[in-house]
């Protein structure tokens, strides 16, 4: 492959730019298959969690506006996700903001998610809309968590503070799993 062009994956586990695309002198590269080596590359990570969280907040309150179509207990999930999604971007926000690193524009990280985490249309019903929301978001936050684990970096932010927010949301992604998944089996 040439220099300057960029490698999208089809897997979800890698993220990135490529660093010779940066005119400002900036790290450009994020993955997540090797160790966060930069507050710039925790804060691209932490602001993809916060618009992981604004796409999967966005979708159960869509989908919770057709309470009418709903069977019993999935408006409740629905609604309960949209503010467990609310809360977490609110913990990641905050994270954010204590970091000292140049954060990377909105429309940027949007693309990025869109690109590689955001749930396909496609879906066949509601349900295994949000269990794909759900399971794309827990699989984000374990990605991320294990590289800043591998990471020998320190952070102008606490870092254990940091792996105890995301491990906290990780934790809460596998029982939206667990919630949707039991639904589905009614």
């Amino acid at each position: 492959m040439s220099e300057g062009r960029t490698y999208v994956p089809t897997s979800p586990t890698i993220l990135y730019d490529a660093p010779t695309d940066r005119r400002d002198g900036r790290e450009g590269a994020v993955s997540l298959t090797v160790p966060v080596g930069s507050d710039h590359q925790l804060a691209r990570l932490l602001q993809i969690g916060i618009v992981l969280e604004e796409v999967v907040e966005a979708r159960s309150t869509r989908h919770a506006r057709r309470a009418d179509e709903l069977e019993e207990g999935v408006e409740q999930l629905l609604e309960a996700a949209a503010t467990e999604s609310a809360t977490h971007r609110e913990r990641l926000e905050e994270l954010l903001a204590e970091l000292d690193a140049d954060t990377v524009p909105f429309e940027e990280i949007e693309r990025l998610v869109e690109a590689q985490y955001e749930a396909d249309e496609a879906f066949d019903g509601i349900l295994y809309d949000q269990l794909c929301n759900e399971e794309t978001a827990y699989k984000f936050y374990d990605d991320v968590i294990e590289a800043i684990e591998a990471s020998d970096v320190t952070f102008s932010v606490d870092r254990e503070r940091v792996l105890e927010t995301l491990v906290d949301i990780r934790e809460d992604e596998a029982d939206g799993v667990e919630d949707v998944t039991r639904l589905m089996e009614q």
